[in-house]
């Protein structure tokens, strides 16, 4: 394997992974252009509130597509069925669940982030809307993180490049022709993902390279397999908890500095995201890659995967950060036309330059991590990367405001590489414990 060969499997993916985000930076983007600075920060809090949601649960994409990599390494056509329907029995159980509970839910969230009664309104009315699709965007992660893990990329591609353009043409009819306003946006939202379940399901069965074939209860729940699948999940949801924190954290304290400047934030965020699933594209072709090669026992591919894993997290980090330097006036007014937002957006954010720098190692090892289906490593490191930034937030706020806030985010990001790039040397050991090659791999 080379360059050519992994960059064939990663670009694919960060142009499925990159519209991931589109969803919330469509709404952003969309109220936005509405008179209102509340319009804006009302879909950032409601946003998070679905960002809690759905990422305390993003290990079912990353855990799907693991264990399916490893079951198409190991071509295991038993193994890869279960891999999908596992989690899909979680994920529609979990979704029914956020439904029944909603209302607790956005009480308990909006009396969290406490944000002015503007913003609470919209907010409110917002996830009134989208939290009736929970079901199927749970599922959805499983379909995409299956699909991924059984290298149809193409497909998984097209699921999620149709969503996102209805999404947006939806939100666009909603608002700027029905005059729906943040209901419009939210419903759009809504629609796509119900229609984006019904795609997957039907695309699943023209992907598989087999018949389908209902597993039984007792292979569904087999004890040594279930177990194995949970306690990875148990690791991961940890670490989305320790991530979903820095979130919260961030968007309450940004509250507490005015409407004005959570708006402004909200639209940093929203650039923030689209870097990030840059990088996931590459971490998901190292997960897949690493999966395959444990499936299959192949060191020399685990380790080559492992190279240039690092390498193209440092040659995309300047490719992005240079980027977002010399186009990110453009990029803000992408987000809102408000003269004071995109004055306050521009003076906060040049800290983003800086994320990509700090963050890339760490979004990409992780792709390596779950690939191999060891989970530990990515829990620990975010659990240390969350005190730095509880410790800097401390420290630098009262100092330094927001941009102290943006320093204790930045301070996060680069403790998630520093931190698990430490475990790197351990995974080697205990993948190939028994090998007596000596492949030298360079890990920065």
């Amino acid at each position: 394997m080379n360059h050519r060969t992994y960059l064939a499997l990663a670009v694919p993916l960060i142009i499925s992974t990159i519209t991931t985000p589109l969803l919330g930076v469509v709404d952003t983007a969309v109220v936005g252009h509405l008179p209102d600075p509340a319009y804006i920060g009302g879909v950032a809090v409601g946003t998070i509130i679905f960002n809690t949601m759905y990422w305390l649960f993003g290990f079912l994409r990353v855990s799907t597509s693991g264990f399916a990599a490893q079951a198409e390494g190991a071509k295991n056509e038993i193994q890869a069925v279960l891999a999908l329907a596992r989690p899909f029995v979680i994920a529609a159980a979990m979704g029914i669940i956020f439904i029944l509970f909603q209302e607790p839910i956005v009480r308990l969230s909006l009396t969290l982030m406490n944000p002015e009664a503007g913003v609470r309104t919209v907010a409110a009315e917002y996830f009134g809307i989208r939290v009736w699709g929970a079901p199927f965007t749970l599922v959805n992660y499983v379909i995409l993180g299956w699909l991924m893990g059984m290298s149809r990329i193409k497909i998984s591609l097209m699921l999620q490049v149709w969503m996102n353009l209805m999404n947006i043409a939806l939100a666009l009819l909603f608002v700027g022709v029905f005059s729906w306003g943040v209901a419009g946006v939210a419903t759009a939202t809504l629609i796509s993902e119900i229609t984006a379940f019904i795609a997957g399901l039907l695309m699943i069965r023209k992907a598989s390279p087999f018949d389908f074939k209902r597993p039984t209860l007792k292979a569904l729940f087999d004890p040594v397999s279930f177990k194995q699948m949970m306690t990875v999940n148990r690791d991961l949801f940890i670490r989305t908890v320790c991530l979903l924190t820095v979130f919260n954290l961030f968007t309450a304290k940004g509250a507490s500095f005015g409407t004005e400047v959570l708006a402004a934030n909200a639209v940093l965020i929203q650039i923030h995201y689209l870097m990030a699933y840059f990088f996931d594209g590459f971490s998901n072709a190292s997960s897949i890659l690493t999966g395959k090669a444990v499936g299959s026992k192949d060191e020399r591919l685990y380790r080559k995967t492992l190279l240039l894993s690092c390498q193209w997290a440092v040659i995309s980090s300047l490719f992005i950060a240079g980027i977002y330097y010399l186009c990110r006036e453009p990029m803000i007014g992408l987000f809102t036309r408000l003269p004071t937002i995109i004055d306050l957006a521009g003076s906060y954010g040049m800290w983003l330059v800086l994320f990509p720098l700090a963050a890339s190692f760490g979004i990409i090892l992780y792709g390596v991590f779950t690939g191999a289906t060891e989970a530990a490593p990515i829990r620990n490191s975010m659990i240390m990367a969350l005190a730095v930034y509880l410790i800097v937030q401390f420290i630098a706020v009262p100092r330094l405001n927001n941009d102290g806030l943006w320093l204790a985010f930045i301070g996060f990001s680069a403790g998630r590489s520093v931190f698990l790039g430490l475990y790197i040397p351990r995974l080697n050991r205990k993948l190939f414990a028994d090998s007596k090659s000596s492949i030298p791999v360079r890990t920065q």
